[in-house]
């Protein structure tokens, strides 16, 4: 997957240095374009630190996919009692998503900048930062990056890489905790949360790499500059893989309130007609084509049962069966389940063989309504976030594909259902390990 250009020069931040020079910025070359990350937090004053405040004045939120405001989470940790901890979570156990997975090629160290900063606002004295197992040149280009910070003594924090089990729910904050702490990478129910009890029984800030970069920034610019980009109420920039039927799929990085018509312009355009949008990333929505004026924002997206996500836009041509595609996520989703609850052990298999009937054509107005029925008990039941996804693309394939659906139903499958997959899907085979 190649990496498009961006929009404007608002609009490029966190890859500035790599539209510039189009190679990975090693510790000189970051020292050079940034210089020192600046000294804001000082450990004996952690509540009144200045970047928090200014995160507060920024109105960053995290880019991993809730969305929740960046400087909220570190005033919850300072808040516990015990030295904190940060956690670094660069696992991006999203399929359509390489956005951390780049950002941390060609920038690590604005990352760990960012990670370094989080941890002296709210005291820790440690950062984990971990990626997934199955990307061994990510680990050493990270584990580089580290050995270059070491050498030039730049840090008063313990930076410590690791590399986890690959699997869709070992992003989960709570699996990385409880990893750490030596178990599976798999999440675990709550309370108490990970900011009051977490890597060694305690508070533990657990960010996205993204987020972490957008800090460091914060940190060097201040929060108006941050707000020159995005919109009054969803400021910055973000980073986006594209995807699917585009002439140049990769990673752009846009600011938040773009269309999602331009952010497919800036991935080179559509080849051929759009028949959908995935945004958000296989736990995401599928969006029909007269949605694709909407700007990037989880308030024009809330209508329409959709949000940025993971940062994930996947162009699904017309010529394509929705319904197989979502069948062959589906499929896909329920065999990363952690098993540990009611919703993944038999819930999502359950919805995930519904819709594969349905696809193939099979199902009748019966099935459909069985579908319809489980799909509805998955949200908000299970262990952690993962059921709650699935549900979320099932329903909206039902919504966004409801022509295919009254093909399937009665006449069978249609011919795209015959072609070759349009969609780059994982097999559908459990995990490994999850040690």
């Amino acid at each position: 997957m190649n990496t498009a250009t961006a929009g404007t020069a608002t609009d490029t931040r966190l890859l500035s240095g790599w539209y510039a020079t189009r190679r990975p910025a090693d510790l000189t070359d970051h020292l050079r374009r940034y210089g020192p990350a600046p000294v804001t937090a000082a450990r004996g004053n952690r509540h009144s630190a200045p970047l928090i405040r200014a995160l507060v004045a920024a109105g960053l939120t995290g880019r991993g996919g809730a969305g929740f405001p960046t400087a909220e989470k570190l005033r919850a940790v300072t808040r516990e009692r015990g030295r904190p901890v940060v956690v670094v979570n660069a696992m991006e156990s999203e399929p359509a998503s390489r956005k951390d997975q780049f950002l941390l090629a060609v920038a690590p160290h604005l990352v760990l900048d960012g990670a370094v900063l989080a941890a002296k606002a709210v005291g820790a004295d440690i950062v984990h930062v971990c990626v997934p197992r199955v990307r061994s040149a990510q680990y050493w280009q990270l584990r580089r990056a580290v050995d270059e910070r070491e050498k030039a003594c730049v840090d008063d924090v313990l930076l410590r890489p690791h590399a986890l089990p690959h699997a869709y729910v070992s992003s989960e904050s709570t699996s990385l905790v409880r990893w750490l702490n030596g178990g599976e990478a798999r999440p675990l129910s709550t309370p108490p949360r990970s900011h009051e009890r977490g890597v060694g029984r305690r508070p533990t800030l657990v960010h996205n790499a993204e987020t972490l970069a957008h800090l460091a920034l914060v940190a060097r610019y201040g929060p108006g500059w941050f707000r020159q980009a995005g919109t009054p109420d969803e400021p910055g920039t973000t980073l986006v893989t594209v995807s699917g039927a585009v002439a140049a799929p990769g990673v752009l990085e846009v600011g938040l309130g773009t269309p999602l018509t331009t952010v497919l312009d800036l991935a080179g355009g559509t080849g051929e007609p759009l028949g959908a949008l995935l945004l958000g990333g296989f736990g995401g929505t599928w969006l029909a084509p007269e949605h694709l004026g909407t700007p990037l924002t989880r308030h024009d997206l809330a209508p329409l049962g959709a949000a940025p996500g993971a940062g994930v836009a996947v162009a699904l041509p017309r010529l394509a069966c929705g319904l197989t595609e979502t069948a062959r996520i589906l499929a896909h989703l329920a065999s990363q389940s952690a098993r540990q609850c009611g919703p993944c052990r038999f819930g999502l298999p359950a919805v995930a063989e519904d819709f594969a009937v349905l696809a193939a054509g099979q199902a009748d107005s019966a099935d459909l309504a069985r579908l319809r029925r489980r799909t509805g008990l998955l949200p908000g039941r299970g262990a952690c976030r993962h059921p709650d996804g699935a549900a979320r693309l099932a329903a909206s394939a039902l919504d966004c594909f409801a022509d295919d659906v009254g093909h399937h139903l009665a006449h069978g499958a249609c011919r795209a259902a015959h072609r070759p997959p349009r969609l780059s899907v994982p097999p559908a085979t459990p995990p490994e390990t999850w040690r």
